[in-house]
């Protein structure tokens, strides 16, 4: 049987370890904010100085495939778009909505991370989940009076922390306005479509 004392040196001991394991993971947070600082600042401190440095060109490019699909080269694999099955695919290729809505989580993510980093917030582990509304008979042309695009999108983040609300908040809202993906979607850029053809 195990006597008081004893039961409290255990507790004693397994709240040390939980304290030692939060200061670590402290550590770990702290040396994040100043790697990221260290890497950022050079980078804001040129932009700051030569504005028209921080202007870039993002490409994107895609070759037609077989069938109908338009093979795009993303940073680490080609990827094969085709048609949504609901709109005649195979279900093999992948659609070009769901890369949209990856990229969106893509880049969410990552901004949450960044901010989370910067401001000091712990997460331990988050999950990032999109989710759009089409109505496909935009697309297939079927109704004139149906949208062809994404007519609502909505945006999760499934965050495991001891983060209080107001944090949360201020996490929440500052990766809303750094997000390149979803200001881009907010706010649509002015679009410019060229054509070139050449001869067979």
């Amino acid at each position: 049987m195990i006597s008081g004392a004893e039961t409290g040196a255990v507790l004693s001991n397994a709240q040390v370890v939980r304290h030692n394991a939060r200061s670590a993971m402290r550590q770990r947070e702290f040396n994040k904010v100043e790697d990221l600082r260290a890497i950022q600042a050079p980078i804001k401190e040129r932009y700051k100085e030569h504005p028209d440095t921080a202007l870039i060109t993002l490409k994107a490019h895609g070759r037609l495939g077989e069938g109908v699909t338009c093979n795009v080269q993303t940073g680490k694999a080609l990827v094969a778009a085709g048609l949504h099955p609901a709109t005649g695919g195979n279900g093999l290729s992948a659609c070009s909505g769901d890369m949209l809505l990856e990229a969106l989580v893509a880049c969410a993510g990552v901004t949450l991370n960044a901010v989370a980093t910067a401001i000091g917030v712990v997460i331990q582990s988050g999950v990032v989940r999109a989710e759009g509304d089409l109505d496909f008979r935009g697309t297939l042309g079927v109704a004139k009076d149906a949208p062809v695009g994404f007519q609502r999108i909505r945006l999760y983040f499934d965050l495991e922390t001891d983060a209080s609300e107001d944090e949360l908040r201020t996490l929440i809202r500052l990766t809303e306005r750094y997000c390149v993906v979803y200001q881009t979607l907010r706010q649509p850029p002015e679009m410019i479509v060229s054509h070139h053809v050449s001869v067979a």
